[in-house]
């Protein structure tokens, strides 16, 4: 008659048990966490601020047979807050002013704030004057003329940062990318709608 010979078991090694119960307490942690932002999120529901452009006017467009254009725009600008529960800041602003791929000019804004639920408009007039233009740029000022239409385009970024009770600092990249459209006969701008909140 054969003897079976039974191993004794091998004892699970303390350290292993530790590092067992720290990723259960972690993961809780992590789960638990998880809930208190979602939670927050659907109770506060957070809004990023944004940027709109609520009126432009072209005050001057003078465009003479040498290829010299003097030109000057009014922009008014809304930056608008409509988080009840939190201030929000705007800060590396810069908005480039152009026609025809031609810069006219740099907009910028040094860093500020919106108090909860609120708004800021900044306003800009940009007045340029003796700009030379090449050939191509002359023919197309020229067409633009003909149609009595200008654009100018506006483009640029800013961020925004605001907290917002237990989700904490929030931060985003704002992106303004707009025609501004004139008729040269009237000099009113275009009434279109431009900002950078996401429709």
């Amino acid at each position: 008659m054969k003897t079976k010979y039974v191993l004794p078991r091998r004892r699970t090694s303390p350290l292993i048990w530790l590092v067992a119960v720290l990723c259960t307490v972690i993961a809780i942690a992590v789960i638990i966490a998880g809930i208190i932002v979602f939670v927050g999120y659907i109770v506060i529901r957070p809004k990023v601020p944004f940027i709109s452009v609520i009126y432009t006017h072209l005050d001057v467009f003078d465009f003479d047979q040498a290829g010299i254009l003097t030109t000057q725009v009014t922009i008014q600008t809304k930056w608008e807050n409509d988080n009840a529960r939190a201030h929000a800041s705007f800060y590396d602003a810069g908005f480039v002013l152009s026609l025809h791929g031609m810069e006219i000019a740099k907009l910028v804004a040094d860093p500020f704030d919106v108090s909860k639920n609120s708004s800021v408009e900044l306003g800009y007039t940009v007045a340029s004057s003796s700009i030379p233009l090449n050939p191509e740029l002359m023919m197309l000022v020229d067409m633009s003329l003909k149609r009595d239409l200008v654009t100018f385009e506006l483009r640029g970024n800013a961020r925004t940062q605001w907290r917002v009770g237990i989700l904490g600092s929030v931060k985003f990249w704002l992106h303004l990318n707009c025609q501004l459209h004139f008729t040269r006969s009237t000099m009113n701008g275009s009434s279109t709608h431009c900002s950078t909140k996401s429709k």
